[in-house]
């Protein structure tokens, strides 16, 4: 094979269509926009408009409670601390926050303001947790492997105002 044989698969890209050439384009004088109005103009933004009628995310009612004081939290289970710390990613037995994110195993910013262990998967070595949060199935686990867990408290990123 040369250079110069080199092809996309067929179909693989779709012909672009010229509009506003001509009456024998088909396609020509409106560009398939039909006649005037907001629509036939460039720059519309008519996501959510039903032509005046109420729009369905109004006439739908509120539901539930949205606490925007919620804190979140960065989850790791147990089986992704046993991969990273036979890959090498995670070393020594000594395991904090910043060395998960150093590691690149939570996501940091946004709303979270911690870590919390989950159970999912399994431990093979005792290993010290520091974490802000943590299941109960979680700790017992790593307990069982002859480790231990240290639930701190959140570093609180903003504080919720009383009410």
């Amino acid at each position: 094979m040369k250079l110069n044989e080199l092809r996309d698969n067929e179909g693989a890209r779709n012909k672009f269509k010229r509009v506003g050439r001509g009456i024998g384009s088909g396609k020509g004088k409106t560009s398939g926009r039909g006649v005037k109005g907001q629509k036939a103009r460039t720059g519309v933004s008519l996501n959510g408009f039903e032509g005046g009628q109420l729009p369905i995310y109004r006439r739908m009612p509120k539901r539930g409670f949205v606490n925007i004081f919620r804190k979140e939290y960065a989850p790791i289970n147990l089986g992704t601390l046993e991969q990273a710390l036979e890959s090498g990613r995670l070393t020594g037995t000594e395991i904090t926050e910043d060395a998960l994110k150093a590691a690149g195993l939570v996501r940091t910013g946004g709303k979270v303001v911690g870590v919390r262990l989950l159970a999912r998967g399994e431990i093979k070595r005792a290993i010290t947790v520091t974490v802000s949060g943590a299941s109960a199935a979680a700790i017992a686990a790593v307990q069982a492997a002859g480790g231990s867990v240290t639930v701190t408290a959140p570093a609180a990123a903003e504080e919720a105002p009383q009410a």
